[in-house]
C-alpha cells in the first residue's frame, strides 16, 4: 500500500486517467473529489463488497434451463 501526505487542495494522479483531491478536512472526515471517465466505476468499498456478495447469490441461484422447463409444465 502506497500512503501520502496530501493537504486540501492538493491531488494524485492514478494512471494518467484518474484525479483524486482533498476538498476538506473536517475531524476525522476527508472529503475527496474524484475524477474519472465515465467507463471507471466508483464505489465506496462497502458498497463495492455489497455488491459482490449480491452477484454471489445471483450467481448460486441459477438453475439448469431443463430444470426450468419442467417446472414450467
Amino acid at each position: 500500500m502506497l500512503v501520502l501526505g496530501r493537504k486540501k487542495g492538493e491531488s494524485i494522479i492514478i494512471d494518467d486517467q484518474i484525479e483524486i483531491t482533498i476538498n476538506s478536512v473536517e475531524g476525522e472526515t476527508v472529503k475527496l473529489g474524484i475524477e474519472a471517465p465515465r467507463h471507471i466505476t466508483i464505489h465506496r468499498k462497502e458498497v463495492y463488497l455489497e455488491i459482490q456478495e449480491e452477484n454471489k447469490k445471483a450467481m448460486s441461484n441459477v438453475i439448469d434451463i431443463s430444470d426450468f422447463l419442467k417446472m414450467k409444465k
